[in-house]
């Protein structure tokens, strides 16, 4: 149990670090080229959202950190564990934000979102908008069910300061179709969009064997990377969300957390957060230059 709560101090860590790079990265760019870009704009609020949702969790299993506030303990768990809940509703529908906007970005003129392309920055800010309404409004449950541990028994532990009290059936049916429903609308439309960017890139890959045929060098596009890059976001979450699907379906079900399945499930929720930002990174090449050239620079001071 301890090593697990190290690996996941050392995730967590690694999580916070790259995302907060990217985000500062991004900041002093969009700065320099005053030129905002619909993926760039989402790619950074999902860098945002990751470090604060890893954050809240970080303080969710530390002692220190949790007894840091000087706040009731009834207030922190409320707290923590809503913004958490948040984050991870955050986290799925900016993903699948971003997967729309490439789809609209890839797409021809002659595609139905097509129009939509001209104006895209505008209508990803009311995106936003409605995506932490709706993510604000549907944990609002959670406000009222998180509680301090105490010796009540009909407790599901969250972590090892805070349970969430039991429903009533009818709440908790409405609470789990409301949840279902989001998660499944937002998991289908990442399905439907990584579907169309699959069948884009084989015809480009068809226009590539062409355009070799022919002599004429093919160029990989800023275009291709970034659809390859959001499918594999993309793939990566959706693993990972039916994998922490599973485990929480297997607890739930008992409404009992075991604490090594509760940091197992805690590892595992919080993968994608951590390895999306180093993805993103990979495929930056204005990141990847940055990052030779600081290595050289330190390589000859030293």
């Amino acid at each position: 149990m301890l090593l697990l709560k190290n690996v996941y101090f050392i995730q967590a860590g690694i999580g916070i670090l790259a995302n907060a790079f990217f985000l500062i990265f991004h900041i002093f760019t969009i700065q320099q080229v005053h030129r905002l870009r619909p993926t760039d704009i989402t790619t950074c609020h999902l860098a945002f959202v990751h470090i604060v949702m890893l954050l809240t969790t970080l303080h969710g299993i530390s002692e220190d950190m949790f007894q840091l506030w000087n706040f009731p303990n009834e207030l922190k768990c409320k707290l923590l564990f809503y913004l958490s809940r948040v984050m991870r509703g955050l986290s799925i529908s900016t993903t699948c934000l971003l997967s729309i906007i490439q789809v609209i970005t890839i797409s021809p003129a002659s595609f139905c979102l097509s129009r939509f392309k001209q104006k895209l920055t505008s209508y990803i800010i009311i995106a936003f908008f409605c995506l932490w309404s709706l993510n604000l409004s549907a944990n609002c449950y959670v406000i009222i069910y998180t509680v301090a541990h105490s010796n009540r028994s009909n407790l599901l532990n969250i972590n090892s300061y805070c349970s969430l009290s039991s429903m009533n059936s009818i709440i908790m049916v409405l609470v789990l179709t409301l949840e279902l429903s989001q998660s499944g609308l937002f998991v289908g439309m990442m399905l439907l969009s990584s579907m169309y960017m699959v069948v884009c890139l084989c015809s480009h890959q068809r226009k590539s064997e062409y355009l070799h045929n022919i002599s004429i060098s093919p160029r990989s596009s800023p275009i291709k990377r970034a659809t390859r890059t959001v499918l594999l976001l993309v793939s990566f979450f959706v693993a990972m969300y039916c994998l922490d699907i599973i485990i929480s379906s297997f607890t739930t079900t008992l409404w009992r957390y075991e604490p090594v399945i509760l940091d197992i499930q805690r590892l595992v929720g919080n993968v994608y957060a951590t390895v999306s930002p180093l993805v993103l990174i990979s495929s930056n090449k204005r990141l990847i230059d940055l990052l030779h050239n600081v290595i050289d620079m330190i390589t000859i001071l030293q």
